[in-house]
């Protein structure tokens, strides 16, 4: 590599750089422990997203055949009342502080702005990005292009063992694993579950598959739905119900191993829906997973929850043991 930003070359992000996305992600990660190491099937992976139009919504620098900075914007198929449009990118540790990462978040901004004429041109539109806390380069950079700090997220981490703490399944609440029979359900659990959260809108069932479910870290074994079987006593059949009440999601991302040696168990989604919450549905489920990691053969368990949950989470999650291992702050832009 030169670090000559005169050398570089622009263009889109193509199917074909996975393996150049997944190198640079690394070189990243390196440089600002974001926690996320990828392989070039997970950098295809998200490549895939249906959320990312490669042609209008990214952007890359190229040094001979190496990406040394990229901006993507991404989207959203379904949006309510506004439409946020999620910017990420970065520059090579070896590129910095030479005006690639300024001319990456103007194209970011510029792609958000096109994409949100083409798909839902009648909402407001506003424009996010997220990094660490301790990220002052980056920091200083979104407030210089009119971006405010507007939500803060903790990742936070558990070392399993003797650290799980017990939390039974409620009485009349069965657990079951991820399966082709109660796939709908998970879908239907996260789009239920989350509608008061902030920021949150319903996914459509291509993104549900092609982004949760369908990516190879994906985890249905790790994967859990606690249903409810006690008797419906507005039936007078006195059948049970068999509503399901809450699920846990589980990736795992060998990339993140073969980086730092710990075999992760990533919650990607807890939820419960509304009619259940403050019946250990959670608590049940996390317990239920954090054994069933164990003995699978991990080191540790990860969630990243919102600091300002309207359901609690962050209490919930130290309560069962988690500890906070970074902070994310969310900046936004209303364009």
């Amino acid at each position: 590599m030169t670090a000559d930003p005169a050398h570089l070359t622009w263009r889109p992000v193509a199917p074909g750089d996975a393996a150049a996305c997944a190198a640079l992600f690394n070189a990243i990660e390196d440089e600002d422990h974001f926690g996320e190491y990828y392989g070039e099937a997970d950098a295809a992976e998200q490549l895939g997203d249906p959320g990312l139009d490669l042609e209008r919504g990214t952007l890359a620098g190229f040094d001979g055949d190496a990406m040394v900075g990229y901006s993507w914007a991404m989207h959203r198929p379904l949006a309510v009342g506004l439409h946020r449009v999620m910017l990420q990118g970065g520059v090579h540790p070896a590129y910095r502080r030479r005006g690639i990462g300024a001319r990456l978040l103007d194209a970011g901004i510029a792609s958000a702005k096109d994409l949100h004429a083409i798909h839902h041109p009648d909402l407001q539109l506003t424009i996010d990005v997220q990094t660490t806390e301790t990220n002052v380069g980056a920091t200083a950079a979104y407030r210089a292009a009119g971006m405010s700090p507007i939500r803060w997220y903790s990742h936070m981490t558990h070392p399993l063992g003797e650290a799980i703490v017990s939390a039974p399944i409620p009485e009349g609440f069965v657990v079951e694993g991820y399966s082709a029979e109660n796939a709908a359900e998970f879908h239907a659990v996260r789009n239920e579950a989350f509608l008061d959260h902030w920021g949150a809108v319903q996914m459509p069932a291509e993104q549900w598959r092609g982004t949760v479910v369908g990516w190879q870290s994906f985890r249905p074994d790790l994967s859990f739905l606690l249903r409810d079987t006690a008797a419906d006593t507005a039936n007078t059949a006195d059948t049970a119900t068999g509503t399901a009440a809450g699920i846990l999601v589980t990736h795992f991302w060998e990339a993140d191993t073969e980086a730092t040696g710990i075999r992760d168990a990533h919650y990607l989604l807890i939820g419960t829906r509304r009619a259940y919450r403050k019946r250990g549905v959670a608590g049940a489920l996390i317990a239920h997973a954090q054994r069933a990691a164990e003995a699978a053969g991990f080191d540790q368990t990860s969630l990243q929850v919102d600091s300002a949950s309207p359901t609690g989470a962050a209490g919930l999650y130290e309560k069962a043991g988690y500890t906070v291992a970074r902070t994310d702050v969310r900046f936004t832009l209303e364009a």
